[in-house]
């Protein structure tokens, strides 16, 4: 059977921009064919951060849900020499992610009509909420795009995406015809030290580029052994998190800790970013059965040196001898992870097979994950 080139798109917790994944994917093939990322208008940007914080009425909130999905459809088209998509995964903007016992509730908005209508083609959104209604925390669900890519008889890999929120697929394919597979959230990647930048340049700056401010300061040991004791590293998988755990609320007290410390801008920013690396090694140590034989570190954060180093060194001290490499050097650009995982959800919906893994949700069961907008029949080979 020929491949069929499926669009990803997303758009994570850092609220930066859209990261968009042409795949060319079949039961034997998964292959990417085109990359490209859209940056945020400072005021598309400026309203999902508000959207995220909770300050947008209903009537904010549902205006932008429409604008956003506009947005999505008018960036979409691959380029010139791409092939023309056959089916699109849309993530949406996550403004709310709760997935806690009593209540659970996620909110990605986007509205995936606009991107059926531009593109002509089934397009499938709101991923998570079945996994959620199942009793699991409607993530991670990257994890079954990890599996297929690079699990590998032999070893023990673990793939931890930095994104604004850092999660991890560990794949024992050491022994037995299957992998055992355990995936979670580790707390925070960029976030945190995203809304530092942005706090400290007035919005010119959006990340630390190369890890260049983090160089600049110094660790403050003391206020970062109170954050490690933070409860969601503690927590044991299957757990999920977001903006309301480690977002601006967590932002605002960090800082007002590191002026009673004298601490400069710098400082901070160092701070926040071994408290990325040291709360994924701790989860690690804590909450794997073993030691990984190498981690693939991907998204924006594997992009930042003084992070990759930091988490190499956080790894080792936290007695977890294991080798780091990107996703780029097995041949997926830090990129593009996240948009071809939901490009190969979107491929598992329309096949009717399910998406989440509930050993590593904790839902009851397996599900079919996302919900398809079409303004048209669907044409085959779907049907």
């Amino acid at each position: 059977m020929q491949p069929t080139h499926v669009l990803g798109i997303m758009s994570g917790t850092s609220i930066d921009g859209v990261d968009c994944a042409l795949c060319a994917v079949s039961d034997t093939r998964l292959k990417l064919r085109a990359l490209w990322s859209v940056k945020f208008p400072r005021a598309l940007r400026a309203r999902l951060h508000a959207a995220a914080r909770g300050e947008a009425t209903s009537w904010e909130l549902a205006q932008l849900h429409h604008d956003l999905g506009r947005f999505y459809a008018a960036h979409a088209m691959p380029p010139r020499n791409a092939p023309r998509p056959q089916l699109a995964g849309l993530h949406g903007q996550t403004v709310f992610h709760n997935p806690g016992p009593r209540a659970p509730a996620t909110l990605q908005i986007g509205e995936p009509a606009y991107l059926a209508e531009a593109l002509r083609v089934p397009v499938v959104g709101n991923f998570r909420a079945s996994d959620l209604a199942a009793g699991g925390q409607g993530a991670p669900l990257a994890t079954a795009f990890h599996v297929r890519v690079f699990g590998e008889r032999g070893w023990h890999l673990c793939v931890n995406n930095l994104g604004g929120i850092s999660n991890v697929t560990s794949i024992d394919w050491r022994r037995g015809a299957e992998p055992k597979v355990l995936a979670f959230d580790t707390g925070p990647a960029n976030v945190l030290i995203d809304l530092a930048m942005r706090h400290f340049s007035t919005d010119r700056l959006l990340f630390d580029r190369n890890g260049a401010w983090a160089a600049r300061g110094r660790v403050c040991e003391s206020l970062l052994a109170e954050w490690i004791e933070h409860p969601f590293l503690c927590q044991a998988p299957p757990k999920s998190t977001g903006r309301e755990a480690f977002g601006e609320a967590f932002f605002v007290r960090a800082l007002a800790a590191a002026r009673r410390r004298r601490l400069t801008k710098f400082d901070l920013v160092a701070t926040l970013t071994a408290f990325t690396a040291r709360s994924l090694a701790a989860n690690y140590h804590a909450h794997l059965p073993n030691a990984p034989d190498r981690v693939v570190l991907a998204g924006g954060g594997a992009a930042n040196p003084v992070l990759r180093e930091w988490i190499t060194g956080a790894l080792s001290k936290a007695r977890v001898g294991t080798t780091v490499w990107t996703s780029a050097d097995f041949g997926w650009p830090l990129q593009s992870i996240e948009p071809a995982a939901f490009a190969y959800l979107a491929w598992l919906r329309l096949r009717g097979r399910a998406g989440n893994l509930p050993e590593t949700t904790g839902a009851r069961r397996a599900v079919l994950c996302g919900v398809i907008t079409e303004n048209f029949p669907i044409p085959q080979p779907f049907r």
